[in-house]
């Protein structure tokens, strides 16, 4: 960094990304800092700006302080946190600016036990719900699996789950041993309640106990959420149902064309179905069900956006999602359920699937982008 661009970074002020120190802080303080960026986006810590932004200088030994920084990332820090360390000399004034990476060994704690992330421009404790994310996104544990608090097995549909391994697993099964199926296939937990999984696949009425665990369907009019839809159907029940009823809503809008083969017509929707269920089922099978969203899908004049829950798990970029190398399962056990019915496959290329589709109908490119707290797919309409 140098003095230009230290000097537009100030002039931002403080946010999700960068903290002003006057001096440095306690080295406690410091390893709550450095852990509250890796869990987040990463960041900077400016050591000798005040909050207001006058730039102060450190006034100490630089390489006792950069020695002091190193020791807080490693041995206060769990695991280790490697940071990168500059300075940048502005009127006679040394600033030491310490680089802290988005941690790819998330989450991260000091050495006290406490979890901190970064919320808009302060360091706070994790929440339960942020913690779990954490965890989830480091693949140590699998919110699909947790078990619905307040369910029982009298929640799930017991003659529903025998239809369905009957039919997409082949097998028959008696009533004694129904719950050591469900057990295997982990939709009931070994205390014998129902796991999230279970309760989104097989559960009499999972809404009851997951009320954002559903598709928001809307017919926009026009080419901004701005303009009030048309048509909107709130999609609940059990997950296969709520795939079916959302590929219903997008016949509904979306146009058909006839091709003849032999001699007959085909219909043929304007972008092909295997696309767009692909995109629903990839919204529903790899969606953040610790945010307490809906997945929601807009038809738009020009194009039509599935907004999913969450941001991308670790390691998985937009980039390497287009190449199709990316195959990384926040909800093993929902993908597990949806594979065997044969929605999904195991090499994930779902989206390099959707992108060749969309480009081969309707000549143009899929967007991939995420927005907030959401990962946004947006497969383009032909021109009318």
């Amino acid at each position: 960094m140098d003095e230009l661009e230290l000097m537009e970074r100030i002039s931002k002020g403080e946010d999700t990304h960068t903290e002003f120190k006057e001096r440095m802080p306690h080295r406690d303080d410091l390893a709550k800092l450095i852990v509250c960026f890796a869990n987040t986006d990463g960041g900077q810590i400016i050591i000798g700006v005040s909050d207001s932004g006058e730039i102060l200088g450190v006034g100490e030994d630089i390489d006792k302080l950069m020695r002091l920084v190193d020791d807080v990332a490693f041995n206060r820090c769990e695991p280790p946190i490697t940071v990168v360390q500059e300075t940048v000399r502005i009127d006679d004034k040394t600033v030491l600016v310490i680089n802290v990476p988005k941690g790819d060994q998330r989450p991260y704690r000091t050495s006290d036990g406490r979890y901190y992330v970064r919320g808009a421009s302060r360091c706070r404790q994790a929440s339960r719900e942020e913690l779990l994310r954490l965890f989830q996104a480091a693949g140590s544990m699998f919110y699909d699996v947790t078990e619905i608090y307040g369910a029982s097995y009298l929640d799930l549909d017991v003659d529903y789950f025998k239809s369905f391994i009957a039919k997409y697993i082949g097998v028959s099964t008696s009533d004694d041993m129904v719950k050591n199926y469900m057990k295997n296939l982990k939709v009931l937990s070994a205390s014998e309640r129902p796991t999230l999984a279970g309760i989104l696949f097989f559960g009499r009425n999972p809404q009851h106990f997951v009320p954002y665990a559903k598709i928001i369907s809307a017919y926009i009019e026009g080419d901004s959420i701005a303009t009030p839809p048309s048509d909107k159907k709130e999609i609940t029940g059990r997950i296969p149902q709520m795939l079916e009823d959302c590929m219903k809503f997008l016949r509904l809008y979306l146009k058909e064309e006839h091709r003849i083969k032999g001699l007959e017509p085909e219909a043929h929707l304007e972008i092909p179905e295997e696309a767009l269920r692909e995109a629903i089922v990839n919204a529903v099978a790899h969606r953040d069900y610790t945010v307490s969203s809906p997945v929601r899908v807009f038809v738009f004049k020009d194009r039509i956006e599935f907004r999913t829950p969450g941001k991308l798990p670790n390691s998985v970029t937009i980039e390497s999602m287009k190449i199709g190398g990316a195959h990384v399962l926040r909800n093993p056990t929902i993908y597990n359920l949806l594979a065997k019915m044969g929605l999904v496959t195991d090499i994930g290329s779902g989206v390099l699937r959707i992108i060749k589709l969309v480009k081969d109908t309707v000549g143009k490119d899929v967007g991939l982008y995420v927005i907030e707290n959401e990962f946004v797919l947006i497969i383009p309409r032909k021109e009318t």
